[in-house]
């Protein structure tokens, strides 16, 4: 899931950056997604093992966000 942008194919893959948030919603780690496409993206970020939530980044573009979960 994580990794830099690699060619597939002869055409390169968009990288997206997804930030984990804290329970106050506030970034708490970073990671690089490489992802077919925004669904795909999105797929990914969701399968994310952090219990909080994640903003979905592609360059300046947000591509989906996810607040964190209250205990």
């Amino acid at each position: 899931m994580i990794g830099l942008n690699r060619t597939s194919g002869g055409f390169a893959l968009p990288t997206y950056r997804l930030y984990r948030l804290d329970g106050a919603g506030r970034i708490s780690g970073a990671d690089w997604v490489e992802a077919a496409d925004d669904a795909d993206a999105r797929s990914k970020a969701r399968t994310d093992p952090s219990s909080g939530g994640y903003e979905l980044w592609e360059r300046y573009r947000l591509v989906e966000r996810s607040t964190p979960e209250k205990e």
